[in-house]
């Protein structure tokens, strides 16, 4: 079955403003039989948003008609495509309780997540990592080396994995290996680290999601993660699902080919 399980919708600030019915169509003329919309959730209350002020999460006061208009087009579209809905969730240290809490909320009402790291604690601060250069300059002006920021992502991560998140916490890991992975930019100590993430989540019988988007990013040129990660992830037994990660209407699926022959 053809399926993409990362799509972003108008509900994103940094996404696009083209309906998710458009988002439906092009799937439906590519040939894909399932889909899953997986917006950014809504951040904690009390969880100060380190991202600049347009954001990259959903509004708390958006959650409703969101969940409306998914099951508007479940039920409009069910004949034509299998529409999941979901949720991209953040991991963020220190407030487990606060996102235990809003999983046992939509946990019952969703088809599908996935739990993703982009928030990094450093001090009694967050710096999201997934949004700037700028950001990311900033923390490791604040961890010293970029070394040492990959390492706090590689146990953010782990954390994220082992937390308990209660019966709704999300069985797909997101961003496992957000950062540059080729020989020249990551070290042996690294490439450990990324293979013992691997492990654990194997070990937790989680899922995978591989993520294509990056394939159009300049800076970055390959999927996430890399090839040798994903068929080192298959020989551990751990599902992968593939996603687009699309934020506009272009971004859906126009590099899943090179990839699909990882996931028979």
């Amino acid at each position: 079955m053809k399926r993409d399980a990362h799509i972003h919708t108008p509900f994103c600030p940094n996404g696009t403003t083209i309906p998710c019915e458009d988002y439906i169509k092009k799937a439906i003329k590519l040939g894909y039989e399932d889909i899953t919309f997986t917006e950014h959730a809504p951040l904690p209350s009390n969880f100060v948003d380190f991202c600049p002020k347009e954001g990259n999460t959903m509004s708390p006061g958006r959650l409703l008609v969101y969940m409306d208009e998914m099951q508007r087009l479940k039920e409009k579209y069910k004949e034509l495509i299998y529409i999941r809905i979901g949720f991209e969730v953040d991991y963020l240290e220190d407030y487990e309780r606060e996102t235990t809490s809003f999983l046992n909320l939509i946990g019952p009402h969703i088809d599908d997540a996935m739990l993703t790291v982009r928030f990094l604690k450093c001090g009694q601060s967050y710096t999201c990592v997934d949004h700037s250069f700028d950001q990311l300059t900033s923390l490791v002006r604040k961890k010293d080396t970029l070394q040492s920021v990959y390492n706090l992502y590689y146990k953010t991560i782990t954390k994220s994995i082992q937390s308990n998140l209660g019966n709704y916490k999300p069985k797909r890991i997101s961003n496992p290996l957000l950062f540059p992975t080729d020989e020249l930019q990551v070290n042996l100590l690294f490439k450990q680290q990324l293979i013992d993430i691997l492990k654990l989540i194997a070990k937790h019988n989680y899922e995978l999601d591989v993520n294509y988007a990056t394939l159009s990013k300049l800076y970055c040129n390959e999927s996430h993660p890399t090839v040798s990660y994903i068929s080192y992830a298959k020989s551990l037994g751990i599902p992968i699902i593939h996603g687009s990660d699309a934020h506009h209407l272009d971004d859906l699926h126009p590099y899943e080919e090179g990839l699909f022959p990882f996931d028979r």
